[in-house]
């Protein structure tokens, strides 16, 4: 393809590697700079389906997540190419195969997201239930539910869910916890509901805020994203826009975490304080230094002793509250840290399963149902551990900067469907890390 247009393929990439090796240097420093959001990327991409013609998204991730949900578009008909680094443009033609199969949807199970753009553009809609991230069930009955108040009917079989609507109407959703899923799908079915849609008790993230931002960019009328109540008033279509991704707090939180536990001074570029305000909080009480800079592209200074203090607790809420991704990265902390701390988990089952690595490399920590009692030791020892999922396996390479020998991360693939240059980007920090062949 001319233009420097490639498709968006798993193939191009070595995301496929399975092993990354550590060794601790001491001290990082440098500068690195933040991708855009994969947990707003995938949900712009769903979101194209809404729009016939070409939507361009800047600051999309180079990753294997991102991959997944373009073989998934494209698998319903649309055309995916990259165009430059970290631009997709996104073909929408005027037909396309409502349906989500499970090779695809298993990978990933975000692939849900697509269930609510679906069932309103094409009125029907066959998604196969979703898989992801092994951290113990995530019902889809929420989204359901919203689905179904706006005038959608479901039924579930052989694995799929299928949902047919004669027309959304827009209504009250209350949602029983503010799941961030749930909300997505609701907000975007919303927007071509006829009538008025608000949903109670939504998720505030700030992905949901950029997802409604790109949808009123189509021609959607959504305000309150953000916020606890979202209104929606219904438009008869939308058509395709260009939109800038907005930077993975999560992964500036990764290099947060990094330099916390090996100790020096660095600089995260794009990523933006306002999005992590509980989190920097937190990092603050164990003794890291956060500044936030100004400018053409926000970033934040940031300066982490030679050890760092214990907290006496955390927990993971609802944002803005400490996200759970942010979790398994501050319990790596919290392993070297000098004192006792107390972890919780309030918002998904399983999520510790990533503890007995860390044991593995000898940290001290104790779990009893969502609680997790972390003493702090000075230093960690390098040992051969698996990453069960993206988040943890990012934790378990941070451990590895303050453990005494190489540690060898197996499941390295989980970290590549989250991570745009994962290993490049720490080794320009200072870090020994490589990919073992």
């Amino acid at each position: 393809m001319g233009g420097g247009q490639v498709p968006a393929s798993a193939a191009e990439h070595t995301w496929e590697v399975q092993r990354l090796r550590i060794a601790p240097v001491g001290a990082l420093s440098g500068r690195v700079r933040v991708a855009g959001a994969k947990n707003s990327a995938l949900k712009l991409m769903a979101a194209a389906v809404m729009a016939r013609g070409t939507t361009v998204l800047h600051n999309v991730p180079r990753i294997s997540d991102v991959d997944c949900m373009a073989d998934l578009l494209r698998s319903m008909g649309l055309g995916v190419t990259w165009v430059g680094n970290s631009t997709l443009q996104i073909v929408r033609p005027e037909t396309i195969v409502p349906e989500a199969p499970y090779e695809l949807v298993e990978r990933m199970r975000a692939s849900i997201v697509v269930l609510g753009p679906l069932l309103a553009v094409e009125g029907r809609a066959r998604v196969a239930l979703p898989g992801g991230d092994d951290f113990g069930p995530r019902p889809i009955d929420m989204h359901l539910r919203a689905l179904e108040d706006l005038g959608g009917t479901f039924v579930s079989a052989h694995g799929y869910v299928e949902g047919t609507t004669p027309g959304l109407v827009g209504t009250r959703i209350l949602l029983e916890f503010p799941s961030v899923g749930a909300t997505e799908n609701a907000m975007m079915a919303g927007v071509l509901a006829k009538g008025t849609t608000t949903i109670e008790n939504a998720a505030r993230e700030p992905e949901i805020a950029d997802i409604a931002a790109f949808l009123n960019a189509m021609g959607a009328r959504i305000l309150g994203a953000g916020t606890s109540t979202v209104t929606i008033e219904g438009v008869s279509e939308l058509h395709p826009a260009e939109h800038t991704v907005i930077p993975d707090r999560i992964e500036a939180a990764t290099w947060l975490a990094a330099v916390g536990v090996a100790g020096g001074d660095i600089e995260i570029e794009g990523a933006r304080a306002d999005h992590m305000d509980m989190v920097l909080v937190k990092l603050a009480e164990m003794g890291v230094e956060v500044t936030a800079t100004e400018g053409q592209l926000p970033g934040l200074v940031v300066h982490a002793p030679e050890r760092l203090r214990a907290v006496d607790s955390v927990a993971t809420l609802p944002y803005p509250g400490v996200a759970t991704d942010y979790k398994p990265l501050l319990v790596a902390m919290l392993a070297t840290a000098d004192g006792v701390s107390i972890v919780t988990e309030n918002l998904f089952a399983g999520r510790f399963r990533y503890i007995d690595e860390l044991v593995r490399m000898g940290a001290d920590i104790r779990t009893e149902g969502h609680h997790a009692v972390v003493r702090g030791r000075d230093r960690l020892s390098g040992a051969p551990v698996r990453a069960p999922d993206i988040r943890a396996g990012a934790a378990l390479v941070v451990a590895a900067l303050r453990a005494d020998g190489e540690t060898v991360v197996a499941g390295a693939d989980h970290i590549a469907r989250g991570y745009d240059d994962f290993v490049g980007k720490l080794v320009a920090l200072g870090a020994d890390v490589s990919v073992v062949d």
